[in-house]
């Protein structure tokens, strides 16, 4: 017998929604989710690994050579480690997302393709018995070369019993 603690543990069951004073904003699953994989399929890219490259050259360019009243990010630069921190953090959970939209995409693919091949494996097993029953039927029916042959017997049977005039 489960209890409410050992429910509200559970990772595979919702938790009840609570009662706040603030409402929650709504967003469209749909077009995050196409957002998300759009910003992760740039992410993949080497226009991005070249645009973040001449970023990071000018930022740390800029904070070496630039006069020192101009600088706003001195050595160990601080502020560009922290704004690359977070635009992993935030890539990370978009590229989960995106691949996770991707999943349900090739699981929904898999089902068709697996519905597909039992009704092609169905048909094929109909077409097979009936092509089986044709074989069947057609060693029942008397062909042509057969009738000829039994017709050419039975001449051969009357010209044998035949009185020679």
């Amino acid at each position: 017998m489960t209890t409410t603690r050992q429910m509200a543990s559970r990772l595979d069951q919702p938790r009840e929604l609570r009662r706040t004073l603030l409402p929650r904003p709504y967003y469209d699953p749909e077009s995050f989710g196409r957002l998300s994989e759009r910003i992760a399929r740039f992410l993949g890219t080497a226009r991005f690994l070249v645009y973040m490259t001449v970023f990071v050259a000018v930022w740390i360019g800029w904070n070496l050579l630039a006069p020192s009243w101009l600088r706003f990010d001195p050595y160990p630069f601080i502020f560009l480690t922290l704004m690359l921190s977070l635009q992993a953090s935030y890539a990370a959970p978009l590229i989960l997302l995106a691949q996770n939209r991707q999943d349900d995409r090739d699981r929904v693919q898999y089902e068709q393709d697996r519905s597909r091949n039992e009704r092609s494996i169905a048909d094929t097993e109909y077409l097979t018995r009936e092509i089986a029953g044709l074989r069947v039927a057609m060693s029942e029916v008397a062909t042509r070369d057969f009738l000829r042959s039994e017709l050419q017997q039975m001449i051969r049977e009357l010209d044998a019993k035949k009185p020679v005039p």
